[in-house]
């Protein structure tokens, strides 16, 4: 029951399990999406959740799984661990001591709920780390719990540095390396990794230091193929520059170092692997963060990266994936950025491709979007390409696009820059697109849309109209 007091509306503790007891038994939905789905909507309603315990029914509740309650206990068995007068830790121990991580785990990995910032505002981090450097490699059970629990609690620049000072790299590598054949192990230990090198320097660089790159070359060249998508998301936490405390980020080197030992190759091999549309989209994406110049995208070309994109994306059309066509679609963007692989895009079909993708994701303005950058990119200071383009039926894409999703604006923008690339070195372009009422539509775009305005301008000035600013 919702209760309302003075503008405040408050729920009951009772009446928030049910909530999310419902979502999960009626609705079908797993118990993280039910936590999330409670929340977000009591949050709509303006109710006041602070007093709640944001958790999942059945598996913790307001006596015995609170955050300070599992982490006051957690205390005494770190005290236990780490005292040389105290017996062995029993196996007994290290089952509750997993138990509790879990209850831990399971309250603080719901970002909506504040617990993981009380958990850290009350030393959990630290303690969490204390705990998971006494853990003998040998209790699977409570290294999988405490790698969890560990990845749940990183969640901001703070946590990041707490979790550098306490040298916490060298921890999971250590684990990492010693349990390299356990997969659940590595899951969860990848899912620390990239929570704690999101956003911070320093981090990325321990973990570089400590080779995690020739690691992840050694697993990727191993029997086992199709890593889980916390493994993908480690390259693209390592290889991106988003640390803003820092001037000059040094990931450009370290995408280098990777490419340069072999990763971006084998994880074109990937591609041809059957993982799921999650890994899938992750593996794209590690790749794109790999693709940083030049010489690595021809690398990726050679290493028969083209052929493998072309065909994720003929299969996601196919499948109607929405997901991996974006994906793998922004990929080619950045693979065609090299001139000598834009011919060879060409020559493998890609316009033809991608119009027929244009066709099974007529209704998706996103995808749109990403078929007409990969065109831009093609047409840029080529005029062969813009002309296949055009034959390929391209301009009558932009323009149909456009007139249906017209407040789609960074769709509209993309298509813009396309235009002004299919027609500043071609004018037999021009005078097709112009015929077909390409002015009207670009100009009510820039009246639209701020975000237009320069992209269609450009557009107009070359087109060779007038008044092509105002």
């Amino acid at each position: 029951m919702v209760a309302s007091s003075k503008n405040v509306r408050t729920i009951s503790q009772e009446a928030f399990d049910g909530l999310v007891k419902e979502n999960m038994e009626d609705l079908g939905m797993d118990p993280a999406e039910a936590l999330r789905d409670a929340i977000e909507a009591l949050t709509l309603q303006g109710v006041d959740l602070s007093g709640i315990v944001a958790c999942i029914p059945g598996v913790s509740s307001i006596s015995d799984d609170s955050v300070i309650q599992s982490l006051d206990r957690l205390k005494e068995f770190d005290s236990k661990l780490g005292s040389r007068e105290s017996p062995s830790t029993s196996e007994e121990d290290f089952e509750e001591i997993a138990n509790i991580l879990d209850r831990l785990w399971s309250l603080c990995s719901v970002e909506e709920s504040g617990n993981a910032s009380i958990a850290t505002r009350n030393g959990g981090l630290d303690l969490v780390i204390s705990i998971c450097s006494t853990i003998d490699p040998q209790c699977g059970r409570a290294l999988n719990s405490v790698l969890k629990a560990m990845s749940s609690l990183i969640h901001n620049v703070q946590t990041t540095e707490i979790f550098w000072r306490h040298h916490g790299p060298k921890l999971v590598m250590d684990i990492l390396t010693s349990c390299n054949q356990n997969t659940s192990i590595l899951d969860n230990g990848f899912l620390v990794v990239a929570a704690a090198a999101t956003g911070n320097e320093l981090v990325k660089e321990s973990f570089m230091e400590l080779k995690i790159d020739e690691f992840l070359l050694h697993l990727l060249r191993g029997k086992n193929k199709g890593h889980s998508h916390s493994f993908y998301d480690v390259i693209h936490a390592l290889l991106t520059p988003d640390d803003g405390r820092v001037v000059a980020s040094q990931v450009y080197g370290y995408a280098r170092r990777f490419a340069e030992i072999g990763i971006a190759q084998e994880l074109v091999d990937e591609f041809h692997e059957e993982l799921s549309s999650v890994n899938l989209v992750s593996a794209c994406t590690a790749l794109k963060t790999i693709a940083v110049n030049d010489e690595i995208c021809r690398l990726i070309a050679q290493s028969g990266g083209i052929d493998a994109v072309l065909q994720c994306i003929d299969d996601s059309g196919a499948h109607g994936n929405k997901a991996v066509s974006r994906s793998f679609c922004s990929l080619l963007s950045k693979l065609a950025g090299s001139d000598s692989n834009k011919s060879d895009i060409v020559q493998k079909g890609g316009i033809n491709r991608l119009m027929k993708l244009s066709s099974q994701f007529s209704e998706d303005p996103s995808v749109l979007q990403e078929i007409m950058a990969i065109i831009t990119v093609l047409s840029l200071r080529s005029p062969a390409n813009a002309a296949c383009a055009m034959e390929a039926g391209v301009g009558d894409l932009a323009i149909e696009a456009m007139k249906k999703f017209p407040h789609a604006y960074q769709m509209q923008r993309q298509s813009c820059l396309m235009i002004r690339n299919l027609v500043v070195r071609n004018p037999e372009n021009r005078a097709i697109l112009l015929g077909n009422g390409i002015e009207k539509i670009i100009r009510k775009a820039k009246e639209s849309h701020e975000s237009c305005r320069v992209a269609a301008s450009a557009a107009l000035r070359d087109l060779v109209l007038d008044n092509y600013n105002s």
